[in-house]
């Protein structure tokens, strides 16, 4: 469960009021959706394809992870709150504690959502972890191990997120119209508890007579 502490956190907008704007201008969001189906789509393409441009197994390895990378950045922190309006992270706390949060707009923001959008985000979502399952028993059976820590790593990252939303989706422990606030206090909090630390930190560096 989440604590009651949060650490510092800043947004450029306010989770939710992003998808708000484009309803109320009757606009999509294409190129949200291009490079959520785009970078998923290329790292497989990428793995099945490589043989094909380099011989290096290196080479190919850079690539897949790159493209496996820039989608667990761009779903996790980009597509999803904007297209479905869900969100996922983590922090920790002061004691060292790590906290999972997934956050939700709500089943009365359901209406607000593209259905389009909504289910191509679902479906590349789900479908490209079960393509990278068939790449990892087809490398298995082929005894193809230095694959299989690439395929592995692919996985993982889109297991991750497919975790992720789905517990953003049917057990959020976060309503999301009271998380600017909240963020906004704990920055306040935060910048108040680090100028009150200043001085005592300048009083012990200074020289003694």
């Amino acid at each position: 469960m989440a604590s009651a502490t949060v650490p510092l956190l800043e947004e450029a907008v306010p989770f939710g009021e992003d998808i708000q704007e484009g309803i109320a201008k009757h606009s999509a969001h294409p190129y949200v959706l291009f490079f959520h189906v785009f970078f998923r789509s290329f790292a497989i393409a990428s793995y099945l394809f490589c043989g094909w441009f380099s011989d290096s197994f290196i080479t190919s390895f850079v690539f897949v992870v790159m493209f496996l990378s820039a989608d667990f950045w761009a779903v996790k922190n980009i597509t999803g709150r904007m297209l479905i309006g869900l969100r996922w992270w983590n922090y920790v706390d002061d004691k060292g504690v790590s906290h999972w949060i997934y956050e939700s707009k709500g089943e009365n923001y359901a209406d607000k959502i593209n259905p389009h959008e909504a289910r191509i985000f679902w479906t590349a979502l789900v479908v490209c972890p079960v393509v990278w399952v068939f790449l990892f028993i087809v490398a298995l059976f082929g005894l193809k191990f230095k694959w299989l820590l690439l395929v592995f790593i692919a996985l993982v990252l889109n297991g991750a997120n497919l975790f992720g939303y789905i517990k953003c989706r049917f057990g959020a422990n976060t309503n999301l119209s009271t998380t600017s606030d909240f963020v906004k206090s704990q920055v306040l909090k935060n910048a108040i508890n680090w100028m009150a630390a200043s001085p005592s930190s300048n009083n012990t560096n200074a020289p003694s007579n």
